[in-house]
């Protein structure tokens, strides 16, 4: 990226300043070096965002931008209804609510080493992975359309898990004023059998180990001692939520002139708000959130069954679960007026901090976990959301390292069983049915998470907790 474009603003901000047509300046996060490698793209992603009607306060790009549809990857943005703000599914993204959950196991490493393959066969066998994946679930209308509106605890109230899950979930795991009449009948016939599914891409599941923990006080209240072995869940809203996304970017596309909408691109297809286009986006986008949060419940349950078949003693329960693929309502200071804003974060988590009513009684006093995904050869971190991030992203904080190069481009450099094999030699397990797959997620496909996590710390996004080394793999 052309440094001389950008204003900086401090070591570790760097702003697209307002010029024309702007609204509202950008803002990057990153130190000099990082910025100089991100893509251009970025840049002009973010510059046209800020044309968009509507924006409140700056758009913003995470340390682990890279270029996206529409919004680049790591971007947030917030909008006002009450000032002709938009919605965007392009800000939102085809994978909607695509997130992170982790578990507690209350095991150590010892405890998981003699069976350390024997589980990686077990979860691989138990849960579909990959492209087009399908699972035993298969959910009439009727289903469809509770599970829709009801997530998560539609899940638990199905036997998938207890109701102690949904206490460190997001939203509780229910996303309110959700519409599955604004979902597409092919949308709903994709997920038809894909609940409890990984899918394929960068979704996996992952047994790690805590490998360092850096603040004693907030990974006590987590629940995180070294060496613990913790699961991570990272997938999202499947077939329906990609179906979503695509029915509406087309219907807001096309319906953009006759809201007087001239669109910088046509990936940034966009509704007024308060339209009745932009009310069954809404609606149907809360859906696929809550498709969802029902995913990764399901998934949570096939998962503590294979435990409990191999490591009895092994207790799986909620450390926290959050979304980096939304558009959430949301109370926001700006300028010293709270004011309600129609948050986009694509590719960026919310980082509430302490005090935050939005958190639970046993996470308010330290703030959000923030759950930050590496790559499979690296390692992922736990994060604490700050109170600073308020007013520095709008308590937003990065989803994971972020590419460095293309799939195509990963493809072409490596080959997916000499990862396999590498990452064996350390100790790694990995389960997959696509080399292809496997090489597109390769560990030097994706920036050094370390730093990435280091920059979001220093910027005061989010406030480092714990670091996780990966011991076991399911990719799709």
């Amino acid at each position: 990226m052309d440094l001389n474009r950008l204003e900086r603003i401090d070591e570790y901000r760097w702003q697209i300043p307002v010029d024309g047509p702007m609204n509202v300046p950008g803002v990057i996060f990153g130190d000099q070096e990082q910025i100089l490698q991100m893509d251009d793209k970025v840049y002009e992603q973010l510059r046209n965002v800020t044309l968009l009607p509507g924006l409140v306060g700056p758009v913003y790009a995470m340390p682990d931008a890279h270029w996206g549809y529409g919004f680049p990857i790591g971007g947030v943005a917030a909008f006002d209804a009450e000032a002709d703000g938009v919605v965007s599914a392009g800000g939102v993204g085809f994978d909607i609510s695509c997130g992170v959950r982790t578990l507690h196991t209350k095991l150590t490493t010892a405890q998981l080493e003699p069976v350390k393959s024997e589980l990686a066969d077990a979860l691989y066998a138990d849960i579909p992975v990959g492209v087009g994946s399908e699972g035993a679930i298969r959910l009439s209308n009727a289903q469809m359309d509770a599970m829709l509106c009801g997530g998560a605890r539609w899940a638990v109230e199905q036997g998938y898990g207890v109701s102690e899950d949904l206490d460190r979930t997001e939203e509780r795991g229910c996303i309110a004023d959700a519409k599955p009449e604004a979902v597409s009948d092919r949308a709903k016939k994709r997920q038809r059998r894909e609940m409890g599914t990984l899918g394929s891409g960068n979704h996996y599941l992952e047994i790690q180990r805590v490998a360092e923990v850096f603040d004693v006080a907030i990974a006590a209240a987590y629940g995180l001692t070294a060496d613990d072995i913790v699961v991570s869940i990272h997938c999202g809203s499947r077939g329906l939520g990609h179906q979503i996304g695509t029915d509406y970017l087309r219907e807001m596309a096309l319906a953009a002139g006759e809201f007087g909408l001239e669109l910088p691109d046509r990936e940034l297809a966009c509704a007024p708000i308060l339209s009745t286009l932009g009310q069954r986006y809404l609606g149907a986008m809360r859906a696929g959130m809550n498709c969802a949060l029902a995913n990764r419940q399901i998934i949570t349950h096939l998962t503590r069954q294979a435990f409990e078949r191999l490591l009895p003693d092994a207790r799986l329960t909620m450390l926290y679960d959050v979304s980096h693929n939304i558009c959430k309502v949301e109370r926001h200071v700006i300028e010293g007026e709270e004011k309600e804003l129609y948050v986009h974060r694509k590719g960026a988590t919310r980082a509430f901090g302490p005090g935050s009513p939005d958190l639970e009684p046993g996470l308010r006093s330290v703030g959000q976990p923030v759950l930050i995904g590496g790559s499979m050869g690296t390692g992922s971190y736990v994060l604490a959301g700050t109170v600073e991030s308020e007013t520095a992203a709008l308590s937003s904080a990065c989803h994971g390292a972020g590419r460095s190069m293309s799939r195509r481009q990963a493809r072409r450099q490596f080959h997916g069983r000499q990862i396999v094999d590498g990452l064996a030699d350390r100790g790694i397990v990995i389960r997959s049915p696509s080399s292809r797959g496997v090489a597109e997620e390769a560990p030097l496909a994706y920036k050094d998470v370390n730093r990435v996590v280091d920059i979001a710390e220093r910027a005061h996004l989010s406030r480092k907790v714990a670091r996780l080394e990966p011991v076991v793999c399911i990719k799709g």
